[in-house]
């Protein structure tokens, strides 16, 4: 894809996703449009082996967005990144198509690994403020993560993830449309658990409260059997 028609879908994805945007030259105000136009230019220098010039382009890149993504990454079609400030995207990172990132997410490494240390992100994904997605290994697609979630290891297609450390707590085989970037409304396992806690103690005082009552006319009738 050459230089104007990358501006003109970057422009339909930008106004396709964040109704705050009004008009095309609201566009290019937006970090996000500012930082992937950086990336492209420094990802070819880091194809052609000129990593300090990448890595100059990159880094002034962060300085005038917030976010930061390496030249190296890799970054398929339709992404879109919203209210950007504090991205940061590795070296080896692979993100597929249609993916959405919110403010504060990092796709980085453990600091433990060689070669392919960074996630790779699947297509129609969402990642949630202030994920960290940590480790070489996929995010499959159609899957969310939820907000403020630490992901350690591989996710499947179509899951939801939330937590600290982050678990799937939902998989569904649909396809979830992209325009569906609901960050809110995702279960909430720690709800779930005390919900069950509750239930499960309520059953058990229902069943001590049977006992001492069972116990009680027991001995009732024991007391009424010696005193005939």
């Amino acid at each position: 894809m050459g230089f104007i028609a990358n501006i003109k879908e970057e422009i339909r994805l930008i106004r396709e996703r964040d109704p705050a945007i009004h008009s095309n030259m609201e566009v290019l105000l937006y970090p996000s449009f500012k930082v992937m136009l950086y990336y492209r230019t420094a990802h070819r220098m880091y194809l052609k082996g000129h990593y300090f010039l990448a890595r100059w382009i990159s880094q002034r890149a962060a300085r005038k967005t917030g976010i930061e993504i390496h030249p190296g990454a890799q970054i398929g079609r339709g992404f879109f990144i919203d209210h950007g400030n504090g991205v940061v995207i590795g070296e080896t990172a692979v993100i597929g198509d249609n993916v959405t990132l919110y403010q504060g997410v990092t796709l980085g490494g453990t600091g433990k690994e060689q070669g392919k240390r960074h996630p790779t992100v699947g297509n129609n994904v969402m990642i949630s403020t202030g994920a960290k997605v940590l480790g070489s290994f996929k995010i499959g697609d159609n899957s969310k993560i939820g907000a403020g979630s630490v992901v350690l290891d591989e996710v499947p297609p179509g899951s939801t993830v939330v937590g600290v450390p982050g678990r799937v707590i939902k998989r569904d085989k649909k396809v979830l449309p992209q325009e569906e970037l609901d960050q809110v409304n995702l279960p909430d396992p720690v709800r779930e658990d005390i919900a069950m806690l509750q239930h499960a103690n309520a059953e058990l005082t229902n069943r001590l409260l049977d006992l001492e009552r069972e116990v009680k006319r027991l001995r009732e009738e024991n007391r009424q059997n010696g005193g005939e």
